[in-house]
């Protein structure tokens, strides 16, 4: 059955908090133009309600051209029961989609198709998008992935990594798969894609597996994606893995996975990606909740796709065994322009890390973090430069990566072992980092818990716990009070 015209999903108005705070007093100064812009808001809440199915969010106080243009509707909606899916857990459904994608394959002309996934348990094995495709899954809706790894397809290796990542020659591919993909939507009224992960997690322990485990959703060389509203959970490997990208929103989802014993189950690894936005999620995952890539050593400088133009905020993040925003370690097509802002990291091993090794080239650059909470988290803040883990002995050990202008603003939290440890070398410096409102509470109040290790920089006003001697200070109108002399000097301890 062929419906003609797609079902209201729940709007889901996003209001931007600390935006609002700050704004709100600007307005009440004037009442009759705060009623005014109150009354516009809510008749432009409205006027979007009727228009969107997907519930990609509003905000009238803007985001600094960073906004997405709401999806479309589509003219024609399946339900996945049209092409024989039978949602009990058991029965496989693979092909049930595979017809469902494909009669949406059909209708790109026409402004695409969308797949209402019903309530019940739709069992199935890996299956691929198409263009112009909104994939919408309802309450109580969810995927489940097949167990049985002789029906996950296998792929070449990533051509940035030259490599399946755990194992040499092919990898398993994603449970939700898309390649030279435009103007897709995964939404729903937070229905659920269940990776089913835990043969997988135990055979990697085992070593059991001959190939990379595949993510849950993998999607490459595409633009304009719009993921929403959608629960993941226990991905046999990386959650979201967007690929060689441009323009992608993912928006109001949550990721989970055992925080323990759940090996590399990042949350979301934009890599090689541009103009990407990840904001309004809860993760809480078995290892990166967000790591930002580009490639592995030699691979990943000859593929040549630098991540750029990246905005992470408003975000929940627990990682018990990494940490909750790398960069890198894989970065070797290089990093930029990322700003991480409005980020709460709880109960984790580390809050926001940095990782690189000679060998990897590339550069992290440009790097703005603001508004972080860390809370019982043992190290804060992190980068270092001797992860030394290498796809094969083929890299180029003179490769060296640059990493400079990364800047620190508004750092709290409480329970914290290490607020700061920047580990730089001498044949790899971090060059140009600066500290601003930064308090701290610590829970060992031993003498190096500012550390640092060839870091060049500067603290601006008051920084608590005291920074380390690498730093310059300034006062916080910005003028200089005293020039380090130190910025070689290590006291980096791995100890505690």
């Amino acid at each position: 059955m062929v419906v003609e015209m797609v079902p209201l999903g729940r709007f889901q108005l996003h209001q931007q908090r600390f935006e609002f705070r700050r704004s709100v007093p600007a307005f009440l100064s004037s009442h009759k133009t705060f009623f005014t812009v109150l009354w516009i808001a809510a008749f432009s809440s409205v006027f979007i309600w009727q228009r969107n199915v997907v519930g990609v969010g509003f905000s009238f106080f803007g985001r600094a051209g960073l906004d997405r243009d709401i999806p479309s509707l589509r003219p024609v909606a399946f339900n996945l029961t049209d092409f024989g899916a039978v949602g009990d857990g058991v029965t496989l459904n693979t092909e049930a989609f595979e017809r469902a994608v494909s009669a949406i394959s059909k209708l790109g002309k026409r402004g695409g198709g969308q797949l209402n996934v019903p309530p019940g348990k739709w069992l199935t094995a890996p299956f691929n998008l198409t263009s112009h495709m909104t994939l919408f899954l309802a309450e109580d809706a969810e995927i489940l992935a097949i167990q049985d790894e002789e029906l996950w397809p296998l792929m070449p290796p990533l051509p940035s990594y030259g490599y399946g990542r755990e194992h040499i020659g092919p990898r398993y591919g994603s449970l939700i798969h898309g390649q030279n993909l435009k103007d897709v939507v995964i939404t729903g009224h937070n229905g659920t894609i269940n990776g089913q992960g835990q043969p997988w997690w135990k055979k990697y322990r085992q070593k059991r597996l001959n190939y990379t485990r595949g993510p849950l959703m993998q999607i490459m060389w595409s633009s304009d994606i719009v993921i929403t509203n959608v629960t993941f959970r226990d991905s046999p490997f990386w959650t979201i893995h967007p690929y060689d990208c441009k323009n992608i929103t993912i928006r109001n989802v949550t990721i989970l996975a055992p925080v323990v014993e759940a090996p590399n189950t990042d949350g979301i690894d934009p890599d090689s990606c541009k103009d990407v936005v990840i904001e309004d999620c809860y993760i809480s995952v078995g290892d990166d909740g967000i790591a930002i890539k580009s490639g592995w050593d030699q691979y990943g400088v000859a593929y040549g796709r630098p991540s750029t133009n990246i905005l992470i905020r408003n975000l929940v993040v627990r990682s018990m065994v990494s940490a909750g925003v790398s960069i890198g370690s894989e970065m070797s097509g290089g990093v930029s322009n990322v700003t991480v802002e409005n980020l709460l990291v709880w109960s984790s091993r580390r809050a926001v890390r940095i990782k690189t090794a000679p060998g990897r080239g590339g550069y992290v650059r440009h790097i703005t973090y603001r508004n972080l909470t860390f809370d019982n988290v043992r190290v804060g803040i992190v980068i270092k430069t001797d992860y030394n883990e290498h796809p094969d002995n083929n890299y180029d050990p003179t490769a060296l990566p640059a990493i400079k202008d990364l800047s620190f603003t508004g750092v709290h939290g409480q329970g914290v072992r290490v607020p700061v440890r920047i580990h730089g070398c001498e044949e790899i410096p971090v060059r140009n980092v600066t500290f601003r409102d930064m308090s701290v509470g610590i829970t060992y109040k031993k003498k190096h818990i500012f550390q640092c290790a060839f870091v060049q920089g500067r603290v601006i006003g008051s920084v608590f716990p005291a920074p380390c001697e690498n730093l310059d200070r300034y006062d916080e109108q910005e003028r200089l009070v005293k020039r380090s002399a130190s910025q070689n000097v290590t006291d980096i301890d791995y100890d505690f």
